[in-house]
């Protein structure tokens, strides 16, 4: 079974593309096969991969547009089981290009119906805009993780997106489902940190990841060396995080390999 993630806030600044790459990173390590997408025309997932996007010469935007097989724009990364499908600059003009598409909203679904098959887990950097990219990751994906800073107006614009996914699943996702609000650049010793904290879990109860990504030095170097924070410092707090996150989805999904193995070990005793 393939899960489609989208990793989508409007607000810029929240850890989208840092969530992104390490939790995709994290999967992979263990031993997921996983591929990141590449929605935000700012490319920041395609350079803090390792790719120079001004190299790219086939992206998701040719896949969305000219209706490019995803598979000649997919690039192996040096993390095992992890690849990239990534942007360049000109996705910036596909929302204005596809404004007389047929189906526009479903281009990226599409795209991603093509290759799902391949992988346990697809994650989707989004831009920070409620635009048409933003949309199609919505329609195209099986569930929404919301990234939200442990800062002042954290909860800021959080109802607008909440809004958008809400009309998303009425009128064209209708299997699209919240994985969780992740609590992002979480500082300990700042008491208005805790504050969010405690402020959004009282807000949105389940819907709280129990992983809180923490402020940390080695997450914020990783990207500046084209490599996520587990490749970078497997022992940082960052990575420790992320693959915790990363534990938490497995099981919130049932794909834990040892259940996958069970289910197996199950059928076969039946026979």
């Amino acid at each position: 079974m393939s899960k489609i993630i989208a990793i989508a806030n409007q607000k810029g600044g929240v850890g989208k593309t840092t969530s992104s790459i390490n939790l995709a990173a994290s999967l992979a390590v263990l031993e997921y096969k996983t591929l990141i997408v590449d929605a935000d025309p700012q490319a920041n997932s395609t350079s803090g991969i390792g790719f120079d996007p001004r190299t790219i010469k086939t992206s998701i935007y040719e896949c969305i547009i000219n209706d490019v097989d995803p598979r000649e724009a997919i690039k192996k990364t040096d993390t095992p089981n992890l690849d990239l499908l990534p942007a360049h600059i000109d996705l910036v003009g596909a929302e204005i290009e596809m404004i007389n598409l047929h189906e526009r909203e479903y281009k990226m679904k599409g795209v991603l119906e093509k290759i799902k098959n391949d992988y346990d887990f697809i994650i989707i950097d989004c831009s920070p805009s409620l635009g048409l990219i933003t949309i199609n990751a919505l329609t195209a994906a099986n569930s929404v993780i919301i990234p939200v800073q442990c800062e002042y107006f954290a909860l800021e614009g959080l109802g607008k997106l909440l809004n958008t996914i809400k009309i998303v699943q009425t009128r064209l996702n209708p299997e699209l489902e919240i994985e969780g609000i992740l609590l992002t650049m979480y500082d300990v010793r700042l008491r208005l940190s805790n504050q969010v904290v405690e402020e959004v879990r009282s807000h949105f109860e389940d819907l709280v990841f129990d992983t809180i990504i923490a402020r940390n030095t080695r997450l914020s170097e990783a990207p500046s060396f084209g490599i996520s924070v587990i490749m970078h410092d497997a022992n940082s707090k960052g990575a420790i995080n992320y693959l915790n996150l990363a534990r938490e989805i497995i099981q919130k999904n049932s794909m834990s390999k040892d259940t996958v193995g069970s289910i197996k070990d199950a059928e076969e005793n039946k026979k």
